[in-house]
């Protein structure tokens, strides 16, 4: 799984940017428009990446950060909201509004986002009041040693047949329930839930 890309900023446009490392390949990546403000005047980047696989294709998401990317993973772990909407609602409202917004419960500000009704807000607001902590810097996933376990799990998961985004909506909420899970813990429990 890839962490980061780092490298010389080749193109930047809105809704993705292409990095170049050093072997000389370019990665389009899918990015908000709070990174493409950031990255606006750069010539070198470092973004965060989500890599989402479906059998039609291979899309990387990168963030300027991992408070972004966790975000991004906590809005696609919720029933309804897949990797574009997550996009757009990270695009019109920075982490900080998000989490503010989730926390204090407040409907108005998500449906303010081009494609979230009010049942999608109510929804998300629901699934991750309890996830999340405002300007803690992650936000479901505390330790190195948590994460190693998460990412072990989910590539174990994926090896299974399942795909990547049922197994994180499945990992993300058994580690939100139990943050001490051992990765075969991890992996029998998220097979029951799949």
């Amino acid at each position: 799984m890839i962490e980061f890309i780092k490298g010389q900023i080749d193109e930047l446009d809105p809704t993705y940017a292409v990095i170049e490392t050093q072997g000389g390949v370019g990665y389009m990546l899918n990015i908000t428009l709070n990174a493409y403000t950031q990255l606006q005047g750069l010539r070198q980047a470092k973004l965060y990446v989500h890599e989402s696989i479906r059998e039609d294709a291979y899309v990387l998401f990168g963030f300027i950060d991992r408070r972004e990317r966790e975000l991004f993973l906590h809005l696609v772990s919720v029933s309804g909201v897949g990797p574009s909407t997550a996009r757009m609602i990270l695009s019109s409202l920075t982490p900080a509004d998000l989490e503010s917004a989730i926390t204090g419960g407040n409907v108005r500000v998500l449906k303010a986002v081009k494609g979230i009704g009010a049942k999608t807000a109510e929804r998300i607001i629901v699934d991750l009041k309890d996830k999340i902590k405002p300007g803690a810097d992650t936000l479901s996933l505390h330790t190195p040693a948590q994460t190693e376990v998460f990412e072990e799990a989910l590539a174990a998961l994926v090896m299974l047949g399942f795909t990547k985004a049922q197994s994180e909506k499945a990992l993300s909420k058994l580690f939100a329930e139990q943050p001490g899970l051992a990765v075969e813990q991890a992996i029998k429990q998220a097979l029951k839930l799949m």
